[in-house]
């Protein structure tokens, strides 16, 4: 991209997805670029219930230097890149896209997924050698990221959801018994996240116990009721918002670069 640090132009970020009005990337990025002394530097909401047909990317000022993605748009987002790098492809997700220009070229939106490495991050230091096969609920944009990473790691993965044709199994094939062959949970959903924070997936509770670590990415509430329970029963649980720094940070070194700053 070209180097923007030694003009005045403002350069803008942002997050799209649905809903958004609740995300913590404004605060996260503008402290960021406070911190950094970027004042031209700004960050927005834009919530898109449908991104079919969306036609921003190509009216976009040239003032964007990229923007974050967000449920439920991490894959249909795919269709509307000019490039996606090689670990969002074999994701088959996106959650940061770069604005690349070159001089005198027309300016091009590159996909790439941080949520892998922010996950991976995050679980490094709850992991232990008996977490051989993790239970993966939901088979969105999250949970790509989520299985991408694990079997990075030698993880077998089983992923549930509503329908059979999603994943590999439904919640109702779930007992509590089958719990104990997974001694590793990580939830993937929006279920339980603010304002429904009494909300759960459908989970055998009766099969959590001592034995399992239990990972909920969703951040708000910083305790969900599915980790409260889990607790409750002995699990060790850990919630979204670890991974969601890591995430954000990689999402910055990668804009960091194309704008050639130094910070």
């Amino acid at each position: 991209m070209a180097d923007h640090t030694h003009h005045g132009d403002e350069i803008h970020f942002g997050l799209i997805g649905h809903p958004v009005d609740h995300s913590f990337s404004p605060d996260y990025f503008h402290a960021k670029f406070e911190r950094l002394g970027l004042a031209r530097f700004t960050y927005g909401l834009y919530d898109l219930p449908q991104i079919d047909g969306w036609q921003a990317l190509a009216t976009m000022r040239s003032n964007w230097g990229g923007f974050n993605v967000t449920a439920p748009h991490k894959q249909s987002i795919m269709d509307h890149l000019d490039e996606i790098s090689t670990e969002a492809r074999a994701i088959g997700a996106v959650n940061v896209v770069v604005r690349c220009e070159e001089p005198g070229e027309t300016p091009r939106w590159r996909g790439h997924n941080t949520d892998a490495i922010g996950f991976q991050k995050s679980l490094a230091p709850f992991l232990e050698g008996r977490h051989e096969r993790a239970l993966i609920l939901g088979t969105g944009g999250s949970s790509k990221a989520v299985v991408y990473a694990l079997e990075q790691l030698g993880i077998t993965c089983l992923r549930v959801s509503r329908t059979a044709a999603h994943g590999d199994c439904t919640y109702s094939d779930l007992t509590a018994t089958g719990l104990a062959n997974f001694p590793l949970i990580v939830h993937c959903t929006p279920v339980g996240m603010h304002p429904e924070v009494g909300s759960m997936v459908d989970l055998p509770l009766d099969g959590l116990g001592e034995g399992h670590l239990l990972v909920d990415l969703v951040y708000s509430p910083a305790e969900t009721e599915l980790m409260r329970q889990g607790a409750l029963r002995g699990a060790t649980v850990i919630g979204g918002l670890s991974m969601l720094h890591l995430q954000a940070d990689a999402a910055w070194e990668l804009w960091r670069k194309r704008l050639n700053l130094d910070n």
